[in-house]
């Protein structure tokens, strides 16, 4: 695996401002906010301090108190319970489509690279056709025809990032191919699929992985945004992108954490995923070179 792979990772705007930022404390830092998230999302259901569907009409956008720290939405439900548990539908869902798309681009990119020929041209004109398309609407594509929920944008997220790890993939694969290591594996009879997983996959995970921790972010800001307008999770289940959509009323009447303090989340997890993939990225660049 060379570093003239590593250009081709989806990167943010500011990319290599984050990835010297990504190098120090910052880097650290983020991954102690990722790690605090899974165990929030973990433990919601013990670190809640009450249910987060539970409605109290009487206790409408109620303001901080001893018993509602984030005070309360427009349906007298716990603004900072609901946080919690949307932290388990806020993650889940990137986590789903970014394990699904890495699959799929992995399985796609090995072979494009690795056969060439017809199999590489056809995976890869398929490859652009669906990179062409926007990820959001396939996505309201696939709700309108399979109905709202988590299940089909996150199968419809996980078809649209597939391109973005299938050509990195393929990219690597095709370098690695005519290394002088692998073509001695060759000539020693191994099969193809066995020099890809003991070999070829080893060698470019690290560079893959960087581009999971970015497209998490990205997955999760489009989910939470299909939740906003109402295509994802429905209410009642909490769900942070929802919870914006949800405080939209309350600002009206003064009341801003209900859609401040899911907005803060979400920004917080896309800044945070998106430090530690570019500082991933870097690391694997400046370790190739």
């Amino acid at each position: 695996m060379t570093a003239t792979a590593l250009p081709e990772l989806r990167r943010r705007p500011g990319g290599r401002a984050l990835a010297l930022l990504g190098r120090g404390p910052l880097f650290t830092a983020a991954l102690l906010v990722l790690l605090a998230l899974v165990l929030v999302a973990v433990g919601a259901p013990l670190l809640a301090p009450a249910d987060p569907e539970a409605l109290d009409l009487g206790a409408s956008l109620v303001g901080s108190s001893a018993d509602h720290l984030l005070g309360t939405d427009q349906s007298g439900r716990d603004v900072l319970s609901r946080l919690l548990f949307g932290a388990r539908t806020g993650l889940l869902g990137p986590l789903l489509v970014v394990g699904l798309s890495t699959l799929l681009g992995t399985l796609l990119g090995v072979l494009a690279g690795w056969r060439g020929g017809w199999a590489d041209a056809l995976l890869s004109r398929t490859m652009d056709l669906v990179f062409s398309f926007p990820g959001l609407l396939l996505a309201i594509m696939f709700v309108a025809v399979f109905g709202s929920g988590m299940t089909a944008p996150v199968i419809a997220m996980s078809v649209a990032y597939t391109p973005y790890v299938g050509r990195l993939v393929r990219g690597i694969a095709r370098q690695e191919k005519a290394r002088p290591y692998l073509e001695s594996y060759l000539v020693q009879g191994w099969s193809g699929w066995t020099i890809c997983l003991r070999h070829l996959l080893p060698n470019i995970a690290p560079t893959v992985f960087a581009q999971c921790a970015m497209n998490f972010g990205y997955a999760l800001m489009d989910l939470a945004a299909l939740s906003f307008l109402g295509f994802g999770v429905q209410p009642p289940a909490a769900d942070w992108g929802a919870m914006i959509n949800e405080g939209q009323s309350a600002l009206q009447q003064g009341a801003m954490l209900p859609a401040l303090a899911p907005s803060a989340c979400i920004v917080l997890a896309v800044v945070a995923f998106g430090i530690v993939g570019e500082g991933l990225a870097d690391r694997v660049a400046r370790r190739e070179r």
